[in-house]
């Protein structure tokens, strides 16, 4: 990966601060829980953007975060994205496969009843109890 990198250590936040500019982008990286989200990537990064000055002390902001608390929260932050590596905001690559023209979804008997009686003893909008009430 070319490009600048910042470790959270006093130089690395002296050296970010001194290279932030209003409109300065810079990037994290996050890692990802693959036993909750099974389907997604291990790794994202993250942009973050320095769009203002914090009002107390005059520092250039992202979001809520000076570069010295990005830098402690992230640990090491890029100044350009990770190579091969999906953003936080990228769509997710496709998992299943969308079903073919071919395919039919042929119903049996025992299906429709079924249906049909979920349907039957669905909630009818015309005898429902008000919103806002409640029963015990």
């Amino acid at each position: 990966m070319a490009g600048k990198t910042w470790e959270s250590t006093r130089k690395g936040v002296r050296d970010l601060e001194k290279h932030v500019r209003k409109g300065t982008v810079v990037y994290t990286v996050a890692d990802v829980a693959t036993n909750l989200a099974p389907y997604e990537d291990g790794q994202l990064y993250m942009e973050h953007t320095f769009d203002r000055r914090s009002p107390v002390t005059g520092k250039w902001m992202t979001g809520h975060l000076t570069a010295q608390s990005l830098l402690a929260q992230s640990g090491t932050v890029y100044e350009n994205p990770p190579a091969r590596m999906r953003g936080v905001a990228a769509p997710t690559p496709q998992v299943a496969a969308p079903l073919g023209d071919d395919y039919e979804g042929v119903l049996d008997e025992a299906e429709l009843r079924g249906l049909e009686k979920h349907v039957a003893q669905g909630s009818d909008p015309r005898s429902r109890r008000k919103l806002g009430t409640w029963r015990v």
